[in-house]
Protein backbone atom coordinates (compact mmCIF):
# COMPACT_ATOMS: atom_id res chain seq x y z
CA UNK A 1 0.00 0.00 0.00
CA UNK A 2 2.76 2.38 1.33
CA UNK A 3 4.58 1.23 -2.27
CA UNK A 4 1.26 2.33 -4.14
CA UNK A 5 0.96 5.86 -2.43
CA UNK A 6 4.60 6.50 -3.35
CA UNK A 7 4.28 6.17 -7.30
CA UNK A 8 0.93 7.87 -7.02
CA UNK A 9 2.57 10.80 -5.16
CA UNK A 10 5.15 10.63 -7.97
CA UNK A 11 2.90 10.43 -10.80
CA UNK A 12 0.72 13.54 -9.04
CA UNK A 13 4.43 15.25 -9.07
CA UNK A 14 5.32 14.65 -12.54
CA UNK A 15 1.64 15.51 -13.54
CA UNK A 16 2.43 19.00 -11.68
CA UNK A 17 5.96 19.34 -13.27
CA UNK A 18 4.72 19.05 -16.56
CA UNK A 19 1.36 21.18 -16.17
CA UNK A 20 3.97 24.16 -14.68
CA UNK A 21 6.05 23.59 -17.85
CA UNK A 22 3.00 23.47 -20.28
CA UNK A 23 1.86 26.68 -18.57
CA UNK A 24 5.49 28.74 -18.67
CA UNK A 25 5.68 27.88 -22.64
CA UNK A 26 1.75 29.33 -22.81
CA UNK A 27 2.94 32.25 -20.75
CA UNK A 28 6.43 32.76 -23.55
CA UNK A 29 4.56 31.91 -26.27
CA UNK A 30 1.94 34.55 -25.58
CA UNK A 31 4.80 37.35 -24.15
CA UNK A 32 6.41 36.51 -27.66
CA UNK A 33 3.47 37.03 -29.68
CA UNK A 34 2.64 40.46 -27.86
CA UNK A 35 6.24 41.65 -27.86
CA UNK A 36 6.12 41.10 -32.02
CA UNK A 37 3.26 42.73 -32.42
CA UNK A 38 4.39 45.74 -30.46
CA UNK A 39 7.08 45.40 -32.77
CA UNK A 40 5.59 45.81 -35.26
CA UNK A 41 3.12 48.36 -34.30
CA UNK A 42 6.36 50.55 -33.85
CA UNK A 43 7.56 49.88 -37.25
CA UNK A 44 4.09 50.67 -39.07
CA UNK A 45 4.04 53.86 -36.82
CA UNK A 46 7.38 55.05 -37.95
CA UNK A 47 6.62 54.09 -42.00
CA UNK A 48 3.67 56.23 -41.54
CA UNK A 49 5.35 58.87 -39.88
CA UNK A 50 7.71 59.11 -42.61
CA UNK A 51 5.35 58.65 -44.70
CA UNK A 52 3.67 62.02 -43.11
CA UNK A 53 6.65 64.07 -43.28
CA UNK A 54 7.36 63.61 -46.82
CA UNK A 55 4.05 64.78 -47.65
CA UNK A 56 3.94 67.85 -45.20
CA UNK A 57 7.58 68.50 -46.86
CA UNK A 58 5.81 68.06 -50.99
CA UNK A 59 2.74 70.72 -49.32
CA UNK A 60 5.49 72.99 -48.10
CA UNK A 61 6.99 72.97 -50.89
CA UNK A 62 3.88 73.28 -53.32
CA UNK A 63 2.69 76.25 -50.84
CA UNK A 64 6.08 78.10 -51.31
CA UNK A 65 5.50 77.55 -55.15
CA UNK A 66 2.45 79.04 -55.13
CA UNK A 67 3.33 82.09 -53.33
CA UNK A 68 6.16 82.74 -54.66
CA UNK A 69 3.69 82.35 -58.64
CA UNK A 70 0.99 85.07 -56.11
CA UNK A 71 3.74 87.39 -56.07
CA UNK A 72 5.01 87.00 -59.92
CA UNK A 73 1.74 87.74 -60.89
CA UNK A 74 0.71 90.91 -58.50
CA UNK A 75 4.26 92.04 -59.64
CA UNK A 76 3.40 91.79 -63.74
CA UNK A 77 -0.21 93.30 -62.71
CA UNK A 78 1.64 96.45 -61.15
CA UNK A 79 4.35 96.53 -64.39
CA UNK A 80 0.64 96.95 -66.34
Amino acid sequence: MAAALLQEISQDERERARLRSRKMYEMDMTSDLLTAEAKGELRERDKWQGIVAEKDVAIANKEAENERLRMEIAELRAKN
